[in-house]
């Protein structure tokens, strides 16, 4: 089976996994390195007093776009192979806000959890421990709750699709409002 990327480089399936391995150890590093291992520091967001996570986030999500795309428009990467995340609109909303609670309370996510359990904090630990309950509580009662978790299914909707637009409108307006966000942000943490 060929990847997105393998259309046009070729390489074995040993070799993307080690690639895969060593973008994952820089992002872990990267995260870290970041602050973003911190656990105060994710947090802050919250109780608006540190906006680093959302800085970051932004800034990566509009690179990785621009990459994708670009990559796409020059050749080099078939889009169509790569898989978009089907969107189930109230299921992802009932999601979006568990994992805010579980954030909050534990303080990481998945991937900072990874990196913080890294740099020697226990707590990660507990974290990742407490996600991996969750997966199993959420697999034991996946039969109740199916019907609502495929509910409202919108296939791969792209912002792109719904307003009838390219790809490079939708990315010049998120870095706009990106900008404005930050802007916003810098201002917030200047007065503190």
């Amino acid at each position: 089976m060929n990847a997105p990327l393998q259309t046009s480089v070729a390489f074995s399936e040993g070799t993307g996994l080690l690639i895969a391995i060593a973008i994952g150890f820089f992002f872990g590093l990267f995260l870290e390195r970041g602050g973003l291992g911190n656990p105060h520091r994710l947090i802050g967001v919250f109780y608006l007093t540190d906006f680093t996570v959302p800085k970051v986030m932004f800034t990566a999500i509009l690179v990785a776009a621009s990459g994708l795309y670009l990559l796409s428009d020059l050749g080099l990467l078939d889009i169509g192979m790569v898989r978009f995340v089907p969107t189930f609109f109230w299921p992802q909303i009932a999601g979006g806000l568990l994992f805010g609670v579980g954030y909050v309370l534990s303080g990481y996510c998945p991937g900072t959890s990874v990196a913080g359990l890294a740099s020697g904090r226990v707590d990660a630990l507990v974290t990742m421990a407490g996600m991996a309950a969750g997966s199993f509580v959420f697999a034991a009662f996946y039969p109740y709750i199916e019907g609502f978790y495929l509910s409202s299914n919108m296939d791969g909707l792209t912002l792109q699709q719904a307003a009838g637009t390219g790809h490079w409108s939708i990315i010049a307006l998120l870095c706009v409002a990106a900008a404005a966000m930050f802007y916003f942000l810098e201002r917030r943490e200047r007065r503190r």
